[in-house]
């Protein structure tokens, strides 16, 4: 049968053996062939698209086990995003340009992806900055799962005043007249940040459409062809699922979605998931959207949530009582399931609650999985292997790394999580983010952590045995996190069979010096055969382009993840001159939307 497609003179990581092929075959959506190119263009029709890939590293499109893809997309257009901002300078900028074009009611949000590390002046905003920039306009800006800031205008629509009751879970910080300051703390949990979060105006429906198109286009752009969705707080099936089904329906899909039901309501989770259970079941849909179990949440009291600028929280006693009715009702009802789990001790009676289950009614083969495991110990990894478990890892230590080793010490930090011992010890793993509100949606600054030990502030964490050559990094990020979706074997490599999922690299991913692989992206990608999305080098190839709705979208003027230029990369380094004069290389916001390169001189 002729190809519909044949990809050809490329460097093609096939995840298989050999590891590599100069040309792959596309036929009704699915890998026909993968080989030498004399071979696969054997299938050549007279009807065959020829891509010529000049030379370009091909990899399999990457699958995000852990992201929180559905609500990103409903919330992207109205967010300002930090993600990958060099310089507080730029942060700050950015922020007081949106904050005078967005009108009324509307607020500006910069919602996570973001850390102080990834700075040159290393620290957070402050809030007289962030008045400064914003005098007028409600700005909420969230950091990690620690706390959020809010300019005086989002104090006064949001009702926070010197009347206003503390959160029973999280601080309203006073100054000594007892005024909020703007500073909201997590303590022990970001409920506080959340709840605050979602007093702000929504999209319309229809911005909403666009506003899911745009982020799965942005997620193209890194090579993003699958994610499994952890569903989220103040996310609500089946309500909040309406626009991607839409979306679905309408065959305007362009990252194949998974997603998991989270529940909302503290003390009535079991029954959330009783009547889910009576409305879907896991596998409906198709290979674009389908059902793919319950979590990250499945009861409130198990929740142990990262914030390593405070201890570690101990869960409540009743959490084994109320796991145990969850996690039975979901192994009865054969539904998978995963659970949000930071530290050991979360883990370790969660598993005790999961064994005592399974003598009651066996999981038999069930994927069920931990998320996260920062400081999982090996005993517990064994556990989870002889349950079938599996554990979904992200780079929230790339963002957070710091906080943890002031906190526990560099020894500690050297397995958090400890993934080389899972593998080895046979545990599934599949790699993620956790974005949109903690971690960036970019994979590669996730491959980059994976493969060099390093935060996005530049600190080291692990040693040699916990970081991972190219190639593993690869096949975590792709066929392992194909394991979370129940799709082990249908995606994840780019062999005769499997979909024809893909990313081709703006530059070589397997040769490029480290520190430049944070800074990949795609140039062209495919999923089930269609192109998504495509860079000016094919741009004759490329989908019609999406407009930005409304008009005062903030991704309208710079979009998501920041693009630095090609200088701005290679000069990020501080240089001293024999001369005793410091050479600070800055980047600035040009007209273009890309990142220019000043350079700031002082004395010493």
């Amino acid at each position: 049968m002729p190809a519909d497609t044949i990809l050809h003179h490329a460097k093609i990581a096939t995840n298989a053996v050999p590891t590599f092929v100069e040309a792959l075959a596309i036929t009704e959506g699915k890998i026909a062939a993968a080989g030498m190119e004399q071979e696969v263009f054997q299938l050549r029709g007279p009807k065959t698209e020829l891509i010529d890939g000049k030379g370009r590293t091909v990899i399999p499109g990457l699958n995000d086990s852990h992201i929180h893809t559905i609500r990103g997309g409903l919330n992207y257009n109205m967010e300002l995003r930090w993600d990958g901002v060099p310089s507080l300078a730029d942060a700050l900028r950015m922020l007081k340009d949106q904050a005078a074009t967005t009108p009324a009611p509307q607020w500006v949000r910069v919602v996570g992806g973001w850390t102080e590390f990834q700075f040159a002046e290393r620290r957070m905003p402050t809030l007289d900055e962030i008045n400064a920039a914003a005098p007028d306009t409600p700005v909420f800006i969230l950091h990690l799962y620690d706390r959020a800031l809010l300019n005086g205008a989002a104090l006064r629509v949001v009702g926070y005043d010197k009347n206003a009751p503390d959160f029973p879970a999280g601080e309203v910080q006073r100054d000594r007249h007892g005024n909020p300051t703007g500073l909201l703390i997590a303590m022990p949990n970001a409920n506080i940040l959340y709840a605050t979060l979602a007093k702000g105006p929504k999209l319309s429906r229809e911005d909403q459409i666009n506003s899911s198109r745009l982020f799965f286009r942005e997620l193209n752009r890194f090579g993003i062809t699958s994610a499994i969705d952890a569903g989220g707080g103040f996310q609500n099936y089946p309500d909040d699922y309406q626009v991607v089904n839409e979306l679905h329906r309408n065959g305007e899909l362009s990252v194949r979605l998974a997603y998991n039901l989270f529940t909302q309501k503290p003390k009535q989770e079991l029954s959330d998931f009783q009547r889910w259970t009576t409305m879907a079941k896991p596998g409906d849909g198709d290979d674009y959207f389908r059902v793919n179990g319950a979590g990250e949440m499945l009861v409130f009291s198990a929740a142990d949530f990262e914030d390593f600028l405070v201890p570690r929280p101990d869960m409540a006693p009743v959490m084994e009582s109320e796991l145990k009715a969850v996690v039975r009702h979901l192994v009865a009802n054969r539904w998978p399931f995963r659970l949000h789990t930071t530290y050991n001790e979360t883990i370790e009676r969660a598993l005790s609650v999961y064994e005592e289950v399974n003598r009651e009614i066996p999981f038999d083969g069930l994927h069920w999985f931990f998320d996260h495991c920062e400081t999982i110990s090996d005993r517990n990894i064994g556990r989870v292997k002889a349950l079938g478990g599996g554990i979904a890892v992200q780079n929230r230590m790339a963002f957070q790394g710091e906080y943890f080793v002031e906190r526990y010490g560099v020894s500690r930090a050297k397995r958090t999580p400890p993934i080389r011992r899972m593998l080895e010890l046979g545990v599934p793993v599949g790699a993620g983010t956790d974005a949109t509100r903690v971690s960036s949606y970019n994979p590669f600054v996730s491959l980059h952590w994976l493969i060099t030990g390093k935060t996005v502030g530049g600190l080291n964490l692990y040693d040699d045995d916990n970081r991972f050559d190219r190639g593993e990094a690869l096949k975590l990020y792709t066929m392992g996190s194909s394991w979370f979706s129940t799709e082990n074997g249908k995606k994840g490599a780019l062999v005769s069979g499997q979909l024809a999922d893909l990313a081709m690299l703006s530059a070589d991913y397997f040769s490029i010096p480290e520190e430049e692989i944070k800074h990949l992206e795609s140039v062209l990608t495919i999923v089930g055969g269609n192109i998504v999305y495509a860079a000016p080098d094919y741009s004759h190839l490329a989908p019609p382009p999406l407009p930005v709705s409304p008009d005062w979208s903030p991704v309208k003027e710079y979009g998501g993840y920041a693009k630095p230029t090609a200088d701005a990369i290679a000069m990020s380094c501080a240089q001293e001159s024999s001369t005793g004069v410091k050479h600070r290389h800055v980047s600035v916001l040009g007209d273009s939307g890309l990142w220019r390169l000043g350079c700031d001189c002082f004395a010493f």
